[in-house]
């Protein structure tokens, strides 16, 4: 946990030699300026003692959900690997405090990640407040350049939008600037830079935000989940993205969090139940969960009115887009969430490898063995069997397809999670119960009996019938990996 004295003071104390007079001044200058509410201020040391505390969370842990300590009630949100950042009332003010800065983030077991973040984490901590708030955000910098804050979706006076250069001066390294303004409607929304935004946002900025209804029962779920999609092309053995990587990306997460190492989302049976996310990677994703139809009830423009939701089994979410969908958990059981782009839910690809299924390479190998011992020969049968190895791999890397599961290797990476229905979970209970113990008779099973006769149509027979010409067809994969 951090206080403000950590933060590094954006202007150099006057000396004792200043006269009172001109320190009177400055102060007064600065409430002038604070009172226009007409753009983002930064903060002078006189005001320093004003901040509010910098809290920091390091672990990757789905934290419990943040009870509204004052203000409107509201249902909480629950953030995937992540946090709701607490507040503090000032004058009717909703205060909150933002440090952007390097961070550490484990990925998932086995790799983790030198990012830019806030307050300890990427992505950032979940900003819950309610429609018709006055929120004051202060944004402290501690990056090694400047930067600011957008508040992506938010109607908001033009002077608080965040884009460096066009609304704002840009936030100094070691600077504090103010952003204040009105929640005017309910819904969910994105914060992140807008300067230099290839690289900070590539490097891991941004965060969720979660405006709630002014009237506590409009829209209520039991359970509201929250997530951030994006992507980093991290190099085997390395740590630091690569910034200006456009489309070949080669970890696909969900708040920088690639499975194993992604948290489920718990659930009690009967609960009517809410997934909402942000796309702030380089595609769109198709997000599917199996078991369940649901209806898209939420977008980052609003909610959507019942007479025009519509039901889905997959939703895709575009770039800079957020959807939301609903469904009441009436089938219990352990049921996969995922991206529908099959390179989605894999860790650590490599785009140029070759196809080898049906090659038979085994002469080969057994020369290679010879020089290497270590080598293993796979692909020519597919690529289940990597699900199941233990090749030593570089440090601080994934394997491409991991995870375990109650019926063996899950096969699985990146974007992957599960949905955990279970009966008689407490109201707040979202604690991991382990896998599902599916009732007898309703697991597929082997057949053991003799294999059926496969029966085809005989061919036709017509008097001007030609024997088939077998023609040898050659197809060549293109080189050149375009973007997923």
């Amino acid at each position: 946990m951090r206080t403000c004295a950590d933060t590094p003071a954006p202007m150099r104390l006057a000396t004792r030699t200043n006269i009172r007079a001109e320190t009177m001044n400055s102060r007064r200058n600065f409430l002038r300026a604070a009172g226009a509410l007409l753009t983002a201020a930064t903060v002078s040391r006189a005001a320093q003692g004003a901040v509010p505390e910098a809290q920091i969370q390091m672990k990757p842990d789905t934290q419990p959900p943040l009870l509204p300590p004052d203000g409107r009630p509201y249902n909480p949100v629950v953030t995937l690997n992540g946090w709701t950042l607490p507040w503090r009332v000032n004058n009717g003010w909703k205060e909150f405090h933002l440090v952007a800065e390097p961070v550490r983030r484990q990925i998932s077991p086995g790799m983790t990640a030198q990012l830019w973040g806030y307050n300890g984490q990427s992505p950032g901590p979940t900003i819950e407040c309610v429609e018709g708030d006055k929120v004051r955000f202060f944004v402290t910098n501690k990056l090694p350049e400047h930067t600011t804050m957008h508040w992506h979706g938010i109607l908001l006076p033009n002077g608080m939008d965040g884009v460096g250069g066009l609304t704002q001066p840009h936030i100094g390294v070691g600077k504090t600037f103010v952003y204040e303004f009105e929640m005017k409607k309910s819904g969910m929304f994105m914060y992140h830079p807008h300067a230099d935004e290839m690289v900070q946002m590539a490097m891991g900025m941004h965060g969720f935000i979660v405006v709630h209804p002014k009237n506590a029962a409009a829209h209520r779920v039991d359970r509201d989940f929250v997530f951030l999609i994006n992507s980093f092309d991290i190099e085997p053995g390395a740590a630091v993205p690569k910034v200006n990587t456009m489309t070949d990306f080669n970890l696909w997460c969900w708040n920088s969090r690639a499975f194993p190492g992604i948290a489920p989302f718990v659930v009690r049976k009967g609960d009517r139940v809410r997934i909402r996310f942000g796309n702030l990677t380089m595609t769109n994703h198709p997000i599917h969960m199996h078991g369940y139809d649901f209806a898209v009830t939420c977008t980052d423009g609003g909610w959507v009115p019942k007479t025009a939701q519509w039901p889905e089994v997959s939703i895709d979410v575009g770039v800079g887009q957020m959807r939301a969908f609903e469904f009441v958990a009436d089938e219990p059981g352990d049921w996969a969430i995922h991206c529908h782009k099959s390179h989605h839910t894999m860790n650590a690809m490599g785009h140029k490898v070759p196809t080898m299924i049906g090659v038979d390479h085994r002469g080969v190998a057994e020369k290679i063995i010879k020089l290497i011992p270590d080598y293993m020969v796979m692909g020519e049968r597919g690529m289940a069997d990597m699900g199941e190895m233990q090749m030593p791999l570089p440090e601080n890397t994934l394997p491409m397809m991991t995870g375990s599961g109650p019926f063996g290797a899950l096969e699985m990476g990146g974007m992957f999670s599960v949905v955990k229905v279970r009966e008689g979970l407490a109201r707040n209970d979202y604690n991991d119960p382990g896998w599902f113990k599916h009732p007898q008779g309703t697991v597929a099973y082997e057949w053991q009996g003799a294999a059926p006769i496969a029966q085809r149509p005989a061919a036709s027979v017509t008097t001007n019938a030609r024997a088939p010409v077998e023609r040898d067809l050659r197809a060549r994969k293109p080189t050149h990996h375009d973007h997923h």
